[in-house]
């Protein structure tokens, strides 16, 4: 049997820090499966999926910790008992805008009331080509309850679309 661990890291961004993390899983006999990371301010923040046998779960448990002396703070969750959702539909959502505060609250809140899950979420602030103003983008993977209606989500965001003056899309993943 295998475990799945879900690992969340934090650190200081420097060279040989993923070497280091994948160094501890292969030695431990993990399988590195999925991973996000990214460097966010100046520091290294990610988010990966291990499996590992179940005898040795422990020995890669203590091996991770272990580098939080070299500037990774890592918390494991094991994730062996969790599955996927059957009942979903999944979507992507695409927005882009002038950047202002309240845009992803006002948008998971709407997404919430339609009993979407937020899978993956993605944003990005960058000056604008031409007038230097700040355009705000996210891509996010959504799950959508296939009881509920896929035409109301639509209309309620393309409804929040005009009032947070950006434009979304919604497209079947």
């Amino acid at each position: 049997m295998a475990t799945s661990l879900v690992l969340t890291l934090i650190g200081n961004d420097r060279p040989g820090l993923v070497e280091d993390l994948a160094r501890a899983i292969s030695e431990h006999g993990g399988s590195w499966e999925s991973s996000r990371m990214a460097r966010l301010s100046g520091c290294f923040a990610g988010i990966l999926e291990v499996q590992v046998a179940d005898d040795r779960a422990a020995e890669l448990f203590k091996a991770l910790h272990s580098l939080e002396g070299r500037g990774l703070r890592v918390v494991v969750e094991d994730a062996s008992g969790t599955s996927a959702s059957e009942n979903v539909r999944e979507l992507r959502l695409e927005l882009m805008g002038q950047d202002r505060p309240g845009i992803i609250r006002d948008i998971s809140a709407s997404l919430t009331a339609s009993g979407v899950n937020v899978v993956e979420l993605s944003t990005r602030a960058s000056p604008a080509p031409m007038s230097g103003e700040t355009l705000f983008s996210a891509s996010a993977l959504l799950h959508h309850p296939m009881s509920e209606s896929l035409v109301q989500l639509r209309e309620d965001l393309e409804r929040l679309a005009g009032d947070l003056m950006v434009e979304i899309s919604v497209t079947d993943v």
